[in-house]
């Protein structure tokens, strides 16, 4: 059976991304690494479609945890594999470098990067052996146009669309897709200390994006009639590219 791997799937778009993927009939793993009551409410919401849905914590950021609650996960299903992965978790801590610490950069890095690396890396064999696969990464406005205040975040985020962008020319033969998913402010807890009154000026549509619209998005790059699309960065930000 084919499932699909959720990191940071806890709240917010990760949240919206594990429901969209259960409506489409895949049974969902949810990764967190703190918030497990946040989790068990979204294994409820997937549950009440009908699928199945597993919370499996680790901190992305720590390869050792990646293996071993993967492996664990690996020896409990010898007959399903992981053919849908988002790599949705990412931290944001915002500050101007003059004044960054460098916990502050390295905390976000590790997690949105390192963490890409390390869950990527390891199921990625699965996949290719298999011959599909679906690996969606999700980025930020911040990593295509650059934002004050997140040098580290922007920093993060464009790495990751350059590693998006060399492993789908990696695993392209092997009909697993490799693309990225760029919102830009989306009204989530990770935002709710922005000012959306001021900031929805410079958006031309007005308004920030919800959730549920970024995850319709990750739902097409899942499916089998996005098999055409890979190596991509997908911008749903209401029109604010500059």
């Amino acid at each position: 059976m084919k499932y699909a791997l959720v990191t940071g799937g806890s709240r917010g778009i990760g949240r919206a991304v594990c429901l969209q993927l259960a409506e489409m009939g895949y049974p969902v793993i949810i990764n967190y690494a703190s918030n497990k009551e946040a989790a068990l409410e979204t294994q409820k919401l997937v549950e009440d479609k009908g699928v199945t849905a597993e919370l499996l914590p680790f901190d992305v950021t720590s390869n050792e945890e990646v293996e071993q609650a993967l492996d664990q996960w690996m020896e409990n299903h010898p007959d399903d594999y992981i053919a849908i992965l988002v790599n949705n978790a990412g931290i944001r801590q915002d500050a101007m470098m003059v004044f960054m610490e460098d916990s502050q950069w390295n905390n976000v890095l590790n997690t949105s990067l390192n963490g890409f690396f390390y869950v990527t890396r390891k199921l990625l064999k699965y996949m290719l052996s298999k011959r599909f696969g679906r690996i969606i990464n999700m980025v930020s406005l911040s990593g295509l146009k650059g934002l004050p205040g997140q040098t580290n975040y922007s920093a993060a985020k464009a790495a990751v669309i350059g590693a998006t962008k060399a492993l789908a020319q990696e695993v392209g033969p092997r009909k697993v897709t490799v693309n990225a998913v760029a919102p830009g402010y989306i009204a989530t807890d990770m935002t709710q200390d922005l000012d959306e009154a001021t900031l929805k000026k410079m958006i031309p549509v007005g308004r920030f994006g919800t959730a549920e619209e970024v995850a319709s998005l990750v739902g097409f790059l899942a499916s089998e009639q996005a098999g055409y699309i890979t190596g991509d960065v997908i911008s749903i930000n209401g029109g604010l590219y500059t």
